[in-house]
């Protein structure tokens, strides 16, 4: 038998089990009648991406999902991939190139794309690699990048699909504009973040008088373009003023009063400038009225020409220049600090800009109505399910979706337009037919005058019948009109890309055999079961993946929606790169291993609540991950090594068992039974805590010591091999890496611990009595350890004494039976255990302390303060009322009660009433000393 080193050291164990793994294909899942699907589809990392801590929690437990389901007997696939990630991609290339002295713009479209692809080819894999490091059971051999051939054909599938169904059109509308990327953003990528800022209180005089009304305003550069302003009808301060003629300042421009219900009474002065080219509101509002759109910023937010003086300034220049020019007009009544929320860029941060331009949307609202039935009816479970509400609340209130973005690197829209018969499309065929130069917004718009053509290839036009002349609009979608599409994508759907060759025979058929296996595949394992995501994609990705799952599959795409927390420092900041209190995951696993870091972050995140960490926290997974090496080294060293074999075909008779080895029976499938049930409903973090409070704590701290008493005998080894070999069966999906070493020596020749079957609960073993009765020795034992030390008894010191006074017949019952465990535990040469008062009263020759169910007395070594003992127990006492208080206000606090779930509030319910006994004992003591 080989035994295990002396020390765990995660270096010399974790690539080699990885890379074991890997070649034995235990990863790979496949199509099998025989046995439920378990699927789960990971959200892509960005090509972009590097391990983040949010990638560490997120894809840790969906690997226990996955390696706990397999063991469960079921056929698990978890289905990887990466993002081609649009925007940040391309400005990833775009800073690159500029620092050998490029832009995209001198490289043009092509040679551009060519770049994208070879950093891809070069960088894109990085985020993989450090997902096999985490230790992810990801089916590698179906890997799928957003951008790859098979998974582009579904998008411009779903592109062409939409738009016959009328459901994809072009708008000219306010969308969320970015200056910095130059592109468009859907709602969702242009997050609201609070900023102080300043309401502006501007005087606009009426044409022919001295007169003014006063408008308030956050961004008076955008007075450039106003076209009216609006008062609310039922304010009486401006019936009289309602259609009277005003002069816009700065520019002179005659506008208009008007009066709609939109304008807020109490905001400002109650009248508002309106600027229908650089507002949501004003935007519907000059619908409404009929005004006129001027936009005064360029692409850049500059000014353009329409902005008079001010044009060629930038927008927040221009804001100071204006302001200026307004108080030596003495137009600026006054400035108010005003804190208000305003747009950012997700990607650079820049603040966003509200933009008129013709961009391409999809209409979302007939497309939700499936998946609010679908979650309504409980079909889709959200966990926790406070996230039902956010969810609906967004679908039912949800937007159309702008999914054209002005930039390269993405799938190009399938738009088709006819430069021939659109002379205004001139400019694009001198630019060689628009594919590999810059093209500008205002041409984009123009290109949304002609009606295109949708089509996969380049078509003919329906009018000249030319192929020559066609150009594709050079925009493409936004990447989430990819990702949207990941759970059917991923498996080859639509099926499209089986082109006959021009080989034929053996090839086309091997290409329609691969069609084939995938329509299979994916009727097999979609939908799928669950996704496991952070809340701040709930709208990006969940919501959209559910349209897409029943426009084009007719079926939700997944059963379960896991929502983690959000990754926090140890002050409650979201961990950023940007502030600095990041913690690096690759770094903790480089110090402490990989197992370390999956079982701290596990442990510590209770469902749907943010985690808080700090380095230390991960020092937990590591002593946890020591512990079991060192119990486990013991038990090997300990048992015959003949008969490994033996104890693993040992069928344990339960009459046979002496006290300890019951106890520890039952406590192992008492800890089965709620680590099943845990892991069924999602709550990942309390089956991992279960798992250690009884591997540490009950078996090592307790067990293992037990069965030192009779190391040798036949059975105890037996058990012992039992509760290790079924412990790390438990523990694989947790620490994969340190549980496959171990079992590798426990069972040696049969195979990886991955292909075994997880733990088979047997609830004969289970005997609450016998756990509740083993657990008053247990604490009689850590009680009499505790007045050892606080009395100066060293560790060899037997103590001569010592008195047990219980409070019932069936605690004298078994401290009498358990008192050979107790004196050897703690030492202990005789017990006198009795429900009665032992005639010894206190004085300064004995101390004592308190369990559940007893009073323990010991002699002491050096004379007693009673004083001080009596304020040893004052302290415990106020310590305990004072938990006492918090657990009452907390289970007297309604929100609370509403929120939690049930079997937490039991579980508070119960360390209550635990808590009030442990506080009459006290008393009981207290008052005893004199």
């Amino acid at each position: 038998m080989e035994e295990l080193a002396t020390k765990y050291s995660f270096d010399d164990i974790e690539e080699k089990w990885y890379n074991f793994w890997l070649e034995k294909e235990f990863f790979h899942a496949r199509k099998n009648l025989s046995k439920t699907p378990f699927s789960i589809v990971i959200p892509p990392p960005n090509v972009t991406g590097i391990l983040h801590m949010g990638h560490a929690l997120n894809n840790t437990i969906q690997d226990i999902l996955i390696r706990f389901k397999k063991m469960n007997g079921f056929e698990s696939l978890w289905m990887p991939g990466t993002d081609h990630a649009g925007i940040a991609t391309q400005n990833v290339v775009e800073r690159k190139i500029a620092r050998e002295g490029m832009t995209r713009q001198q490289l043009g479209r092509e040679k551009f794309l060519e770049n994208v692809w070879q950093w891809k080819e070069e960088y894109g894999s990085t985020i993989i690699r450090q997902l096999k490091r985490l230790g992810c059971a990801c089916d590698w051999q179906r890997a799928r990048f957003t951008m790859d051939e098979e998974y582009s054909d579904a998008v411009i599938e779903v592109f062409i699909r939409l738009f016959k169904k009328g459901l994809i059109y072009r708008g000219n509308y306010i969308i969320n504009w970015c200056p910095r990327c130059q592109t468009a953003l859907a709602d969702e990528e242009a997050p609201h973040k609070e900023i102080d800022g300043f309401l502006y209180y501007i005087k606009y005089p009426f044409k022919n008088s001295s007169q003014y009304l006063v408008v308030a305003t956050t961004r008076p550069e955008t007075m450039l373009g106003d076209t009216a302003v609006a008062v609310n009808p039922k304010d009486l301060r401006y019936n009289d003023l309602i259609g009277k003629t005003i002069i816009l300042p700065l520019i002179d421009r005659e506008i208009l009063v008007i009066a709609d219900d939109f304008v807020d009474p109490e905001f400002g002065t109650g009248a508002v400038k309106v600027t229908p080219a650089h507002d949501q509101n004003d935007y519907l509002m000059g619908k409404r009225h009929n005004l006129e759109f001027i936009n005064i910023f360029s692409p850049d937010a500059r000014c353009n020409e329409l902005s008079g003086d001010y044009a060629g300034s930038d927008r927040f220049e221009a804001r100071q220049a204006i302001i200026e020019d307004l108080k030596e007009r003495k137009l600026l009544e006054k400035v108010v600090a005003h804190k208000h929320t305003v747009g950012h860029c997700y990607r650079c941060h820049t603040v966003i800009e509200p933009y008129l331009s013709k961009q391409w949307f999809v209409k979302m609202k007939p497309l939700a109505l499936p998946g609010i039935e679908a979650v309504e009816k409980g079909d889709i479970k959200f966990h926790p399910q406070r996230w039902t509400k956010v969810y609906l609340n967004w679908m039912q209130n949800i937007q159309d979706w702008c999914i054209s973005r002005q930039i390269w690197w993405g799938h190009r829209i399938p738009a088709w337009y006819c430069g021939k018969c659109n002379s205004q499309l001139q400019v694009y065929l001198e630019k060689g037919t628009g594919n590999n130069a810059e093209i500008s917004l205002d041409e984009i718009n123009v290109l949304s005058d002609i009606e295109p053509i949708v089509s996969k290839e380049k078509p003919c036009c329906d009018k000249c019948g030319s192929a020559k002349f066609m150009i594709q609009d050079p925009q493409v979608l936004d990447t989430w009109f990819s990702s949207w599409l990941r759970p059917f994508a991923t498996f080859g759907w639509p099926f499209t890309s089986c082109k006959p060759h021009a080989l034929g025979g053996k090839l086309e058929q091997n290409e329609k055999n691969k069609t084939g296996l995938q329509k299979e595949e994916l009727k097999y394992f979609y939908p799928t079961t669950v996704l496991v995501t952070a809340p701040e994609i709930i709208f990006f990705w969940v919501a959209r993946m559910i349209i897409a799952g029943f426009e084009f599959m007719q079926n939700a795409p997944f059963k379960d929606v896991y929502i983690h927390g959000t990754v926090r420092d140890d002050s409650g900041k979201k961990m950023s790169k940007s502030l600095g209190n990041s913690i690096d995951p690759l770094e903790i696993i480089a110090e402490y291993g990989t197992d370390a870091l999956r079982f701290s972050l596990v442990s510590n995140t209770a469902i749907g609540q943010d985690v808080f960490l700090s380095k230390e926290k991960f020092e937990f997974g590591r002593n946890f991950c020591n512990k079991i090496w060192n119990a486990s080294r013991f038990i090997l060293m300990n048992l015959d090594s003949e008969e490994l074999g033996g104890y693993a075909k040992e069928k344990i008779k339960k009459e046979n068992l002496a006290l300890a080895e019951a106890w520890v029976l039952s406590r192992f499938y008492s800890t089965l039974k709620q680590v099943n049930i845990a892991l069924d409903n999602y709550r990942l973090n309390e089956a991992a805590n279960i798992i250690y409070e009884f591997f540490w704590h009950q078996f090592c701290d307790w067990y293992i010591e037990l069965a030192k008493l009779s190391i040798e005998n036949t059975q105890t080894q037996a058990v012992l091999f039992k509760i290790v070999e079924q412990s790390l069966r438990l523990l694989h999906p947790f620490i994969p890496f340190v549980s496959e070493e171990i079992w590798q020596k426990f069972k040696p020749g049969c195979g990886s611990i991955l292909e075994q079957s997880w733990p088979q609960l047997d609830e004969s073993f289970i005997n609450e009595k016998l756990e509740t009765n083993m657990q008053i020795v247990i604490d009689v034992c850590t009680a009499k350890r505790n007045l050892r030390n606080e009395n100066n008894y060293k560790p060899k010191d037997i103590i001569e004494q010592a008195y047990i006074k219980v409070d019932s017949l069936e605690a004298e019952k078994v401290l009498i039976e358990c008192q050979d465990y107790i004196k050897k535990l703690a030492k202990v040469d005789k017990i006198f255990i009795s429900q009665e008062n032992i005639d010894m009263g206190y004085s300064q020759e004995f101390a004592s302390c308190s369990t559940a169910n007893t009073l323990i007395t010991i002699p002491v070594k050096i004379k007693i303060d009673a004083e001080r003992e009596k304020q040893k127990f004052e302290s415990q006492i106020n310590e305990i009322s004072n938990h006492i208080l918090r657990k009452d206000r907390l289970l007297n606090n309604e929100n609370y009660l509403k929120k939690a779930p049930s079997h937490v509030v039991e579980k508070e319910k119960q360390s209550l009433d635990e808590l009030k006994q442990e506080l009459e004992k006290l008393i009981k003591i207290k008052d005893a000393i004199e």
